[in-house]
């Protein structure tokens, strides 16, 4: 009896989506947490004066120095830093986690266990993002030299950065699920589309950024994008028919 032939078969484009959503997982967390510090640190030494004054000397020595407990809630920086500054980088980096988290970006704001299990896994991510942003051996400890002198750390910037963090990422949960998509609705306009949900969620959007993918990307709603890393592949008809069919 001949046996029947392994043909290897091309996969479809529904089975391309499934392995793309849940590809990631914390390797992938660390990779594109990775791309975020070095676009946030390449921001800080083109803007600072400051920072890149403290580049030379010492390495080691400095950053050990830098390296300290801080003993005052206040850094020395204004409200807008601490209170909005920080708790949009943890927002951003906690994005990070739930894009490679498999599922997490297709639970909706709501009561659901699903839904604050996985935020508050990004919390967690986020705090420990934040930890290594100030003291870490990428930080600004090491680069810059910031906690050289007492007064410029405090508590907050640890605090802030996950729990404010935690509160924008359900906040754009908010904004994209109710005011996103009913924009998206009023709309066959796919530029426009992507300026709401870039411009609207800018945490997710620069989430999106490091991850490789368009800031206006959603795994459940596809604007046609296409490229190799992490696509959103829920085109020919696979995205949320709810969006894409309406008038």
């Amino acid at each position: 009896m001949s046996q029947p032939s392994r043909e290897r078969v091309r996969p479809d484009d529904t089975r391309f989506w499934q392995a793309a959503d849940t590809h990631g997982g914390v390797m992938a967390a660390v990779s594109d947490s990775v791309r975020l510090l070095s676009l946030q640190h390449a921001f800080r030494v083109s803007l600072s004066s400051k920072t890149r004054g403290e580049l030379g000397g010492p390495f080691l020595k400095d950053y050990g120095s830098s390296v300290r407990m801080p003993h005052t809630w206040g850094d020395g920086d204004g409200w807008v830093i601490n209170y909005l500054g920080h708790p949009s980088q943890g927002a951003t980096s906690g994005w990070v986690w739930l894009q490679n988290e498999a599922g997490a970006e297709r639970q909706t704001l709501g009561r659901s266990r699903r839904y604050w299990t996985s935020r508050g896994r990004a919390l967690a991510w986020s705090a420990v993002y934040s930890t290594q942003f100030e003291i870490g051996p990428y930080s600004e400890a090491s680069i810059g030299n910031v906690g050289l002198r007492p007064e410029t750390t405090g508590w907050t910037d640890y605090v802030m950065t996950p729990v404010g963090g935690l509160a924008m990422i359900v906040a754009e949960d908010a904004i994209d699920q109710h005011l996103v998509r009913w924009l998206e609705r009023h709309t066959n306009n796919e530029p426009l589309r992507a300026i709401y949900r870039s411009f609207m969620t800018p945490n997710r959007a620069m989430a999106n950024v490091a991850g490789g993918r368009w800031p206006w990307h959603r795994t459940t709603r596809d604007l046609g994008e296409r490229w190799p890393r992490k696509s959103a592949t829920l085109s020919q008809g696979k995205g949320d028919d709810s969006i894409r069919n309406s008038p």
